[in-house]
């Protein structure tokens, strides 16, 4: 886990951070930071709690960000730009070992705010 790693992970935490005005932050540590609902998840599954929004982790070999609406939302896939798709592993989850380019991180971002809109429509935040 260099240098290289942590910036990445500061870039990406970065932009999952700007929409925890309206998310609640469950995990906000070195390696991690995680983004969930502030009401109670609708779904049985859930048992009353939050649902889990996003996250950033740092790992070993490059650092993911997560977007959980894209596994609940096919629509939302359809707007994910080429340059960020080639970034995926999953249905739900982004890789980078390198700082993303400022233009990446605004799709990012875009992404992101699409989804939170998404939840907000249903009351899922």
């Amino acid at each position: 886990m260099g240098t290289e790693f942590e910036a990445v992970f500061r870039a990406l935490r970065g932009v999952l951070a700007r929409h925890a005005k309206v998310l609640a932050v469950r995990t906000d540590n070195e390696t991690t930071y995680t983004l969930v609902g502030v009401r109670a998840s609708p779904f049985p599954q859930h048992k009353g709690q939050p649902m889990w929004f996003g996250e950033v982790r740092l790992g070993k070999a490059y650092v993911s960000y997560h977007l959980m609406p894209l596994y609940m939302n096919p629509w939302l896939e359809k707007k994910i730009p080429a340059e960020l798709k080639q970034r995926m592993q999953g249905k739900t989850c982004f890789n980078f070992n390198t700082v993303p380019e400022p233009a990446l991180l605004e799709q990012l971002d875009a992404l992101t705010m699409s989804a939170i809109a998404d939840w907000a429509a249903k009351s899922w935040l």
